[in-house]
């Protein structure tokens, strides 16, 4: 029976295509056409596919160019494919191959013997194939990630800010905690307006500042000779925070209705130490609000990187370095083992105290997040609660964490009612979905 692959080797204005019969015994007979990369294009793609019954797909991951391709043929040829009669259990699937997988001899790198090579490969199972989710949690991924950058741009200019200010020997960081901070915010956007005094600066601190007005006068005392020019650019990077800070909000509300449906997942995540609102939801953007994806946590730890590596030779262990994996949930991982670490009475911090000694810090954060992955897993997996196994913890510890997390909630637009009891375990036993609906319009 007739089965037959095509492999697309894309650029940004063109798209190399091979289709042949792998079922014929012998040599690949390939069929080569070129196509452009433009919407009318694709579609046209989409059409020559289906025309030539192709049943699978596999294209090759190059920077963000294959993003069109594959929503296109995703769009246009997948539902096709699977509805034509006679359609096998693989009809109508895509694969995307990691480049490298697919790397040739050096000096023999042309188009269509890369987009025939994509086809030998993927039938030998020699290719690295990407993990590409529906279209609907791309869309959380890119909200999530383009939060994540904007975070990174306001610790950029955060930094370039205290720079600017230490240049114009002015102190402030060496007294305030936090220099985008209230009482930091006004004395700055007062200095970018063009105050000399410095007592009338210090002035407008809040009274629960530890620095006396003495310490903010002497701290401030270069503003009288301050330069026009520091004040214009001080202002700028005042603007540019407020802005980023604006857009942060936005993307806040925006993904608090995309997971509108998926509010149970977000709640439970958010209930393991070392996590809050905003770690579970870029998790649930990055593996999915069940993880039905994977089979295994195993499987999930292998994906993201958070396990050992296996490199032998010789019956003789070479190397148990991590493979990379999913950097941003590697990320995630990372700064929550760190957190949950630090969190009085848990588990994670026995783990912690009884590992250091003999891994050091870095390792025994990279177990904690190993056991943080599986954790994540059988949550999502199965829609369980976390359950503290540490030592209990005060119930004042207790109350600020519940009371933390239902303030973040209702920043982002649900309906939280507070709880009104606890357990002995610690567990948070109102807060659940039936306590919570969907955000706000």
């Amino acid at each position: 029976m007739s089965y037959r692959i095509a492999g697309i080797d894309v650029h940004k204005k063109m798209l190399a295509v091979v289709v042949s019969d792998v079922e014929v015994d012998g040599e690949y007979q390939f069929e080569r056409v070129r196509y452009g990369s433009s919407p009318e294009h694709l579609r046209l793609l989409a059409e020559w596919l289906i025309a030539q019954q192709v049943e699978e797909v596999v294209m090759e991951s190059t920077a963000q160019y294959w993003k069109p391709v594959w929503g296109a043929l995703e769009r246009y040829w997948k539902p096709n494919c699977r509805e034509r009669e006679g359609a096998g259990p693989m009809s109508g699937t895509l694969h995307l191959a990691q480049a490298q997988s697919n790397r040739g001899r050096r000096g023999r790198k042309k188009d269509f013997p890369d987009a025939e090579r994509l086809v030998k490969r993927l039938v030998a199972k020699e290719l690295t194939l990407s993990f590409v989710p529906d279209t609907e949690q791309r869309l959380w991924r890119t909200v999530t990630r383009r939060k994540y950058q904007l975070t990174r741009n306001h610790v950029r200019l955060q930094n370039q800010l205290e720079g600017l200010l230490e240049e114009c020997h002015i102190k402030l960081s060496s007294l305030v905690s936090d220099l985008l901070g209230a009482s930091a915010r006004r004395m700055l956007k007062a200095l970018a307006a063009g105050e000399t005094n410095p007592a009338a600066l210090a002035a407008l601190a809040d009274k629960n500042l530890r620095a006396t007005q003495a310490q903010l006068c002497d701290a401030l005392g270069a503003c009288t000779e301050l330069k026009p020019i520091y004040r214009r650019l001080l202002k700028m990077f005042l603007e540019e925070l407020q802005l980023i800070d604006q857009q942060i909000s936005q993307l806040d509300q925006e993904l608090a209705s995309l997971l509108s449906q998926h509010h149970d997942a977000v709640v439970h995540l958010a209930e393991i130490p070392g996590l809050g609102v905003d770690s579970a939801q870029q998790i649930i953007a990055e593996v999915g609000a069940g993880a039905a994806t994977f089979p295994s946590a195993k499987q999930l730890s292998s994906w993201v990187g958070a396990c050992p590596g296996d490199e032998e030779s010789a019956e003789v262990s070479k190397s148990h370095r991590s493979p990379k994996g999913n950097r941003h949930m590697r990320r995630i991982l990372n700064q929550t083992a760190n957190a949950a670490a630090k969190s009085k009475g848990t588990i994670f911090e026995i783990v912690y105290r009884r590992l250091v000694s003999r891994l050091g810090h870095n390792q025994t954060i990279g177990a904690i997040a190993h056991r943080l992955c599986r954790l994540i897993w059988i949550i999502l997996h199965r829609g369980v609660r976390y359950e503290e196994r540490g030592p209990s913890v005060s119930a004042k510890s207790r109350r600020h964490r519940t009371n933390r997390m239902i303030r973040e909630l209702r920043n982002l637009g649900y309906r939280v009612e507070p709880p009104r009891l606890y357990n002995l375990r610690g567990e948070f036993s109102t807060l659940r979905s039936r306590d919570a609906t969907a955000p706000i319009e």
